[in-house]
Parts: C-alpha cells; sequence; structure tokens
C-alpha cells in the first residue's frame, strides 16, 4: 500500500496543475474519488482512483442562497436542519450545481411566523444577508391568507390603512380578496403576529397564512418543503 497524500497534491501530479488550483477544482465539486464527488482537498488518498471531471471549470464557489418553501408548523429556526439536500426541487432551473458546502453556515432570514408558510430565505452569501436585514423595511412582501367570520364595517379599507399593532400605525399596504374566504396582502416591514392581529382588529379570524413573494423572487409553484437555488443575478 503506498503511503497516503493529500487530495489536492494528487490532483495537482496528475493533471500539472497547481496545488491552489486543485484545490478549487475539489472545492467546486469537481474531483471524483473511485467515482464519488469529493468536495475535500485535505483528503487523505492511497490508492484510489481520482478523476477529474473533463467539463472541470476554475472558478470560485459562489455562496449559495436557497429558496425554501416551509412548511406551517416549522419554527424559524429550525428550517435549516430540514433535509434540504433530499428535498431539492425538480424544477430548479437555476443552473447552480449542488455542493455540500452550500448546507454548511445557512443564515435564515425574512422570518415568519411558525403556523405560516410560504417562501423563506436561507443564505450563505453576505450580501443577500445586508439587503434583506438592512432593507427589510422596504421590501414588499406578498402574502394570502385564509380567514373566518364576518368582515366589520370598512373592513378592507381599514386593514389597508388605519391600524395599529404594539401601540403603532402601521404604513399603509394593499389588500383585495382573492375569494370568499381568502384575503390577499402586498406589506411591507411585517412584524411577527401582525397580520392575525390586524384581521382580529377587523372582526376575523386567521385561519392559515402563506408568503408568495419577497420583493421581486416569488415562491411559484413549488411544492412545500422543497427548495430551489436563487440563481446567480437575480435580486430581491
Amino acid at each position: 500500500m503506498s503511503e497516503p497524500q493529500r487530495l489536492d497534491k494528487c490532483v495537482a501530479e496528475s493533471t500539472g496543475c497547481s496545488r491552489a488550483q486543485a484545490q478549487q477544482y475539489i472545492e467546486g465539486g469537481w474531483v471524483r474519488v473511485d467515482g464519488q464527488t469529493v468536495e475535500e482537498p485535505q483528503t487523505p488518498i492511497t490508492n484510489q482512483r481520482v478523476e477529474l471531471d473533463p467539463e472541470a471549470r476554475l472558478e470560485p464557489a459562489e455562496p449559495a442562497t436557497m429558496l425554501l418553501h416551509k412548511p406551517a408548523g416549522v419554527e424559524f429556526k429550525d428550517a435549516p436542519a430540514l433535509a434540504l439536500a433530499a428535498a431539492h426541487a425538480e424544477g430548479d432551473l437555476s443552473g447552480v450545481r449542488m455542493l455540500k458546502r452550500h448546507f454548511q453556515h445557512l443564515t435564515p432570514l425574512m422570518p415568519i411566523d411558525a403556523e405560516a408558510s410560504g417562501l423563506m430565505v436561507l443564505s450563505q452569501d453576505g450580501r443577500v444577508w445586508r439587503r434583506l436585514t438592512e432593507d427589510y423595511a422596504q421590501i414588499e412582501q406578498e402574502f394570502v391568507v385564509e380567514v373566518a367570520g364576518e368582515l366589520g364595517p370598512y373592513g378592507l379599507k381599514r386593514l389597508a390603512h388605519g391600524l395599529e399593532y404594539r401601540g403603532r400605525p402601521l404604513a399603509p399596504c394593499k389588500v383585495s380578496w382573492q375569494n370568499e374566504t381568502r384575503l390577499r396582502f402586498a406589506i411591507k416591514n411585517v412584524m411577527g403576529g401582525q397580520l392575525r392581529h390586524m384581521c382580529a382588529q377587523v372582526g376575523l379570524e386567521l385561519v392559515s397564512s402563506r408568503r408568495l413573494r419577497i420583493g421581486r423572487i416569488p415562491l411559484s409553484k413549488m411544492p412545500v418543503g422543497e427548495w430551489r437555488y436563487l440563481p446567480v443575478g437575480e435580486r430581491f
């Protein structure tokens, strides 16, 4: 048995590239060991078969941002613990290659109530973090809310403008009936429990809510519990 050596050294020697380039190939998911993709340059290699993908490109692995259809009842802080890798949406057209490193150090952004379902953002990207954190109050979110009860006088007008929450007047928003039991909100700077409180003030009980959009990014038709990548270049 030969002495073990690091995978990046093995790749560099077999391809004639530098160690730095070998590390970039490995971290980019372009190297297979005995047919299995390995993304850790320090992996010890003895007599295994090491292959570099013929389509390998020397490019840095960009931090990932994932769009998840959060199920109702899942705590926001628990979402990164979901089995994301097994729930990758088949309709993901982002073109982003899935890497193990994408599931590390994901930060949940734009929180919604635990009982709500819908679009949720998980990101490693500092640029996305700054946008969704620092500009949170200016980014419009869209919700569809199922309600029960009877809407009070001028209820729709009051929902759109004139209510208070936690002792402060709420900014105007757009509200319309989607059908007989569902309201659609286009609203900014949403706080925890706010939609339920707003509905209660006009005689309605919030039965369920689902976030359909954050800024320019829609939930689309992604099934509950599945996720897709935010395509490179798309902005909230």
